[in-house]
């Protein structure tokens, strides 16, 4: 069957997964439009430059290679989330939605011919060695990455455990590309961590994968003698569809969580909620922020249209498709959009994001903040439903949790230090904090 991911921040492989439905393959669906003569023809075209290549090119090339470049290029064309995946490459993605697969620990796109961090994952060797959001590799052990695919990158950067591998780094606000050695190492990815913080229960999801579900709920039995929970969904770049719906059915009693959309209207799925709030109607705040992306905002979305939780922080990343997995037998497979998601209200998030309830910023210095340029800054992106994209945000988190302005205004409201009218949103200031560390008031 095809696996849905809701495929994560931005065109990604990842040395970790996000978001993605699996298909089996099978024929083309008979609603598509009979190919012209006109495409044949192409068709026939490719084929003569394929025989051309083959035959004049200065070196002799190898077939695979010419073929599957030329479907990936195909469907790169498309938008930054299309692409295809050979067989190695499937598998290592079927590894990491379970949680565990070796290399460095970082969610990936290109930009530009280059890899960029979307975000590294929590206490992964690329995390430890102090890789950024929107850091871009130019080298891998001294070699260029511009004229790699995106998967042909990510293969040269796995590699045996304990194996070092020296990245070359250029960082906004560094006036010189630096290297950074990084150990790999199997990653066993712990998507979900959680803790009593100051009187409330505090629950981080860093990414969504097949055990995410299960460690919420099992966060919410250990913790249910708390007053109420924040759920911090930064920097976590997407996931498993279904993953999503079960976090967000676990906080909501009823209703609908998301709804996709295809390209035609007997496409449309509607994902419901099971009767049970397993928090106990308890308050929710959930964080989010630049680096918030794909099924960390299906979650974020649902909570704040059933206005079950207070959404804190800076406005996600906007990726609001819906890629499929669809298996091409013992030849990979191609993953490839096929939906956009609407959360409950209706609204497509897609190049727009989630905006918070209460915008709350960091104190952090200028040459210190990661921002995210968002789905709308991705060159080729899908577009949204109208015309108001809406950029990236930070996607800092300061180290030291006393530092954190967004994690202390949830935990805050939580515990009813502070309020929130959702009836009248403007009567609740935007904050950041003030040159002794205070919260003040910003403008929206």
């Amino acid at each position: 069957m095809h696996r849905t991911v809701i495929a994560g921040a931005a065109g990604l492989v990842s040395l970790a997964l996000v978001g993605v439905f699996a298909l089996d393959a099978g024929p083309s669906r008979g609603g598509a439009e009979a190919a012209s003569s006109e495409t044949y023809r192409q068709l026939d075209l490719f084929g003569d430059v394929f025989e051309r290549v083959r035959a004049d090119y200065v070196e002799e090339p190898v077939d695979s290679e010419l073929i599957d470049n030329a479907i990936n290029g195909m469907l790169t064309s498309l938008d930054p989330h299309s692409s295809y995946l050979n067989p190695k490459t499937f598998r290592d993605m079927q590894v990491q939605t379970r949680g565990e697969f070796g290399g460095l620990g970082i969610e990936v796109t290109m930009e530009e011919g280059f890899v960029k961090v979307v975000a590294p994952i929590d206490d992964t060797p690329a995390d430890k060695a102090g890789l950024q959001a929107n850091d871009l590799i130019t080298h891998l052990d001294g070699d260029p990455v511009l004229g790699l695919t995106l998967s042909e990158a990510v293969e040269k950067m796995r590699g045996p455990v304990n194996a070092p591998i020296t990245v070359t780094v250029v960082r906004e606000g560094k006036t010189e590309a630096f290297d950074v050695t990084i150990v790999r190492d199997i990653i066993r990815i712990k998507s979900v961590r959680y803790k009593r913080d100051n009187g409330v229960g505090y629950i981080r999801i860093t990414t969504f994968n097949e055990q995410t579900a299960d460690g919420v709920r099992a966060a919410l039995k250990d913790m249910a003698d708390v007053p109420g929970y924040v759920l911090d969904l930064r920097n976590n770049p997407g996931g498993l569809l279904d993953q999503a719906i079960e976090v967000s059915d676990i906080f909501l009693e009823q209703g609908e969580v998301v709804s996709t959309r295809g390209r035609y209207p007997e496409d449309t799925q509607r994902y419901n909620s099971r009767p049970g709030d397993l928090a106990n109607g308890k308050p929710v705040v959930v964080l989010v922020n630049g680096g918030s992306a794909s099924a960390s905002e299906i979650v974020a979305g649902a909570l704040q249209d059933h206005e079950r939780g207070v959404v804190i922080g800076t406005r996600s990343f906007g990726k609001g498709s819906v890629q499929t997995i669809i298996p091409l037998g013992s030849d990979g497979a191609i993953r490839l959009t096929t939906a956009r998601y609407y959360t409950p209200a209706g609204r497509s998030i897609q190049a727009k994001g989630i905006a918070p309830d209460v915008k709350v910023e960091q104190n952090v210095e200028e040459d210190k903040d990661i921002r995210t340029t968002g789905e709308a800054g991705l060159a080729g992106h899908l577009a949204g439903d109208d015309d108001d994209e809406k950029g990236g945000s930070s996607a800092y988190v300061p180290e030291d949790p006393k530092d954190d302005l967004q994690l202390i205004y949830g935990r805050d409201l939580v515990l009813g230090k502070r309020s929130f009218d959702r009836n009248n949103p403007a009567a609740t200031p935007t904050a950041k904090a003030g040159t002794s560390g205070a919260m003040e008031p910003i403008p929206n």
